[in-house]
């Protein structure tokens, strides 16, 4: 799934442009204009995919910023939408329960359409028939088929990355991950922070035993010379007489 953020014109929003409470109209998606990313979203790019949300009897999500994980992030719901000459035109209401809390997050949102502190929309696709064209002598990607997902309000430049990388792969091969802090400090020969390499461990005492002096012994085996000793003598003093 891909994400497309580009200013777009609020055709209008809320009572004050002469719409019910809590409805915007919005040109989310321009045709025929080449973006900064080199891409061309086609008239028609849209007609499968709006009838296939009509036959389902589904409304198209509104969500701030593509924030799918947090349900509080789901503001509203398409009412209508169809392909104009100008591009994707859609009339959404937000949830009218969270309006009536000035706290929640839809109120919040609905007061930035209003002030138009928010101008921009996004949404969120599957490119289903793309292929390189020319416009003015330079090649752009022509959108010509696209699956939509989701539209809503987003601040400016929130997903551009995302869609620059995906444009990049299309024409020059898979995209190169993008350098991070841990990678320049692969080598650590001219990293001062680099952790210091640890002393080899000292080893260990042996554990062979020292053998004990062998010291005389005087007990026993002293006596018993003694003992052939005197016997000896004995002898010899029988002999000579």
């Amino acid at each position: 799934m891909h994400i497309k953020t580009a200013p777009v014109t609020i055709k209008a929003a809320g009572t004050q442009d002469g719409t019910e409470e809590g409805v915007f109209e919005a040109i989310v998606s321009a045709f025929g204009n080449v973006d900064s990313y080199g891409d061309v979203v086609l008239n028609g790019a849209f007609t499968e995919t709006l009838a296939e949300w009509k036959a389902s009897g589904d409304p198209i999500p509104v969500l701030w910023s593509h924030a799918a994980n947090d349900p509080d992030y789901h503001i509203g719901y398409v009412l209508e939408a169809e392909e104009r000459p100008e591009g994707l035109w859609v009339r959404a209401q937000l949830d009218p329960e969270d309006l009536e809390e000035t706290r929640s997050k839809t109120s919040k949102i609905y007061r930035l359409l209003k002030g138009r502190r928010v101008t921009q929309f996004s949404f969120a696709f599957d490119v289903i028939d793309a292929g390189w064209g020319e416009r003015e002598d330079r090649d752009v990607y022509e959108l010509r088929k696209l699956k939509l997902y989701e539209v809503g309000p987003c601040l400016v430049g929130v997903n551009q990355a995302t869609s620059l990388l995906d444009i990049k792969a299309r024409k020059e091969g898979p995209p190169v991950r993008p350098a991070t802090p841990d990678d320049a400090k692969t080598d650590n020969t001219h990293d001062d922070k680099a952790t210091p390499t640890p002393p080899e461990p000292a080893p260990e005492p042996s554990t062979v035993a020292t053998p004990e002096p062998v010291h005389a012994r005087s007990g026993t085996a002293s006596a018993r010379l003694r003992a052939d000793i005197a016997l000896l003598e004995a002898d010899v003093l029988t002999l000579a007489t």
